[in-house]
């Protein structure tokens, strides 16, 4: 009897806890059921309900946007000064450019005027060396000249006129006759210092003075008029 007794302890015992992990199995699921209901609730209601902005979210939106307004006008600064710099620069570019092809055309025209002049010294340089040897040939020309000349009987010679005093004595136009047969003529004074040396030389001669052509108008007998003597 105490072995019947025992098992019915054992079985209402069971039963008891299989009913109470039944009841804890069902509030753990209803507790589960309500926590995933709550919380999409909550999901579905922040996803539908708009978000409501602070004070210091609209703050810190105009913040941005001027600091976004500020970037832009910033690189428009950055902008312009590059566009100014490269617009300066290229034509500060084409200016040296074209000082420099003027620089090289000055240079040119100069290398040109420098070799013009050259050649032109060089061309004087050999004017002057023929010169200086005509020079010479004339010097030796008029010392053989003068010794020439000093053998010649009747004439005398001074500053490079030959000077002839007749024998014979003849009026002024047989006197003139005479010369222009030997290819001279009478005397023509061109200065003070030969009409001295004429005078102090020689005595009793005719001059080529004549107003032939027109009375009372003198002249040489080369054409030119006596004031120009």
């Amino acid at each position: 009897m105490s072995d019947g007794i025992y098992e019915d302890v054992i079985r209402t015992e069971s039963e008891r806890m299989n009913t109470d992990r039944m009841e804890m199995t069902v509030v753990i699921y209803e507790s589960a059921e309500e926590y995933v209901r709550d919380h999409d609730f909550r999901t579905e209601t922040n996803t539908h309900q708009p978000l409501q902005r602070t004070g210091s979210d609209c703050v810190k939106i105009r913040s941005s946007r001027a600091a976004a307004v500020c970037l832009v006008l910033l690189c428009v600064l950055l902008l312009t000064a590059v566009i100014v710099l490269c617009v300066t620069f290229t034509l500060e570019r084409q200016h040296l450019i074209s000082k420099n092809e003027n620089l090289t055309n000055e240079r040119d025209q100069l290398l040109t005027n420098i070799t013009n002049l050259s050649e032109e010294r060089d061309g004087l340089k050999i004017k002057n060396k023929n010169l200086t040897n005509e020079r010479d040939q004339l010097k030796l020309e008029k010392n053989y000249l003068q010794m020439s000349l000093g053998k010649l009987d009747g004439w005398i010679y001074y500053q490079s006129s030959l000077y002839f005093i007749s024998s014979e004595k003849k009026n002024w136009i047989e006197s003139r006759r005479y010369c222009t047969e030997r290819g001279a003529d009478l005397i023509i004074i061109n200065n003070r210092e030969e009409q001295e040396f004429v005078s102090n030389s020689f005595d009793g001669f005719w001059i080529g003075l004549t107003d032939s052509v027109v009375e009372g108008r003198w002249e040489w007998v080369d054409g030119t008029n006596m004031t120009s003597g």
